[in-house]
């Protein structure tokens, strides 16, 4: 059984909960404008972007050899690959050419993520916004769209490489969900309609 451990590593991860409250006081007296059809907009593409992420890892895993059951049902996916997530034993059995697409692939994901921020808003505030709001809805669609497909993660406390750029990020489950979740909060408390 897994036990919680408060620390993503490497430490620096976690000065990352911190950003929903920076920017809740940054901007909370002048809030932020974002319109509903914006934001949900950005969910949509957040809860798309967040099941293709999920899809392309079992693709990987899959294509790895490290998805016991693939050929099957998502049923025998679940049931032949409960005890293999153990996230470290997997990067280590991923063949370096994979790893490196993997690399490659998070760099661009970044990029698309930054990018419908910028195309959200004339202003850089509101585009900060956009980008941690579709990033939170993203990130939790991908935990999510896992668990739906094959049951990982089976708990809150199960381990997770979150990023490889510019070298691995790790924490337990939990940590990227409070911060999404956090983030979720602090920009419906930002936002502002047009005639406030």
């Amino acid at each position: 059984m897994n036990y919680f451990i408060l620390f993503a590593k490497p430490f620096l991860v976690n000065l990352l909960i911190l950003v929903p409250f920076i920017v809740y006081f940054m901007w909370r007296k002048k809030g932020i404008f974002l319109p509903g059809k914006t934001l949900a907009i950005l969910a949509l593409f957040g809860l798309a972007f967040g099941f293709n992420e999920a899809a392309t890892l079992l693709d990987l895993r899959a294509s790895s050899g490290l998805l016991p059951g693939y050929n099957g049902t998502l049923a025998d996916v679940i049931q032949q690959s409960a005890e293999i997530h153990e996230q470290a034993q997997l990067i280590a059995k991923l063949p370096e050419s994979l790893y490196t697409i993997e690399f490659i692939r998070e760099i661009f994901t970044m990029i698309m993520l930054i990018s419908i921020g910028i195309i959200s808003s004339r202003f850089w505030p509101e585009r900060f916004v956009a980008f941690l709001w579709t990033f939170a809805i993203w990130d939790s669609v991908y935990y999510c769209s896992l668990w739906i497909a094959i049951r990982w993660p089976s708990s809150l406390l199960d381990y997770d490489f979150l990023f490889f750029v510019p070298i691995p990020w790790y924490s337990q489950v939990w940590y990227p969900l409070l911060v999404s979740t956090l983030t979720i909060i602090t920009v419906l408390l930002l936002r502002k309609s047009k005639e406030a």
